[in-house]
């Protein structure tokens, strides 16, 4: 859970115009974050905070527990998103099928070549917040709201399923499938940077290319590949996590691929959507003085 949430569950514990006025600007820097992550527009950001912040006062200081706070703030957010996202045609993303997500042949090959040849130059290009950013903001809405909550705004599998309405094994899948299609949109990023014109070489494949390439993958490969999250999360059962491991550490194809989803979750955990200084200081007073006119109407 973010840090945020826990220092503004103790402002609000307080109750005091001061101590609100400081919540506030934990809490908006929350939502216009975790806005910009599904929405992926300032000006939509912006409005969702002030509305959501707005309409949430008045509940906000009768929670106590960051918990419930935090199921409280992401669900009345992720409402506001998902009435906006239904505005905006250009949303629509394409869920890719597993073995459309399994590299093929010639992608394990350039990954192995730059693991041999060190990361560095990658790592360097793909932490840049924005590239994780407009990696992010390709993933299928459904699924991406999914790795926001999990791997961006630390929640938990159990807070996640309450926001979303969802079993905690449906959140499983779905983050597995949005960790691995983020992984392969970066990878396309990074590719199209490198080569002529910013085009990737060999990127368009027909379904038949794509699936004669997975097949030639082994059997244990493709069930490995289908429970990573799960491993990587520690979540595979002893004797199962400890064949898991033998299979990987002695398939070089699986050992660059597990790096580079590692890699892909941890530069997405790491990016962070900071909202501009003038916007949060005028966000911060308007929501303060609607708190104060509440107030004086209460008394």
């Amino acid at each position: 859970m973010r840090p945020e949430l826990l220092q503004a569950t103790e402002l609000l514990k307080r109750d005091t115009p001061e101590s609100l006025e400081q919540a506030i600007g934990l809490l908006q820097r929350t939502v216009y974050s975790f806005s910009m992550k599904v929405c992926g527009h300032p000006e939509d950001a912006e409005d969702t905070t002030q509305e959501v912040l707005s309409r949430s006062l008045r509940h906000l200081v009768k929670i106590s527990e960051p918990k419930a706070l935090a199921v409280w703030l992401y669900t009345v957010t992720r409402n506001r998103c998902w009435r906006m996202r239904r505005k905006d045609a250009r949303v629509a993303g394409k869920i890719f099928s597993l073995d459309e997500l399994m590299p093929d042949d010639a992608e394990l090959a350039r990954m192995l070549q730059d693991a041999s040849a060190g990361p560095e130059g990658n790592l360097l290009q793909a932490e840049r917040h924005y590239q994780v950013h407009e990696a992010v903001l390709k993933i299928p809405p459904q699924l991406r709201i999914v790795l926001v909550l999990h791997d961006m705004e630390e929640l938990s599998t159990d807070q996640v399923a309450q926001i979303l309405g969802l079993q905690q094994g449906t959140v499983r899948v779905r983050l597995h499938r949005a960790r691995l299609t983020l992984r392969k949109e970066m990878a396309r990023g990074l590719n199209a940077t490198s080569q002529p014109n910013g085009k990737a070489k060999g990127a368009r494949k027909s379904k038949k290319q794509i699936d004669a390439a997975s097949t030639r993958r082994p059997d244990a490969c493709r069930e490995i590949f289908a429970n990573l999250s799960e491993y990587l999360d520690n979540r595979v059962e002893p004797r199962s996590c400890e064949q898991m491991r033998r299979h990987i550490e002695a398939c070089p194809a699986c050992v660059v691929f597990l790096q580079d989803l590692r890699h892909a979750i941890d530069r997405c955990r790491a990016a962070e959507i900071s909202c501009d200084a003038s916007v949060a200081s005028r966000l911060q007073a308007l929501l303060t003085q609607e708190y104060l006119r509440m107030l004086t109407q209460s008394g």
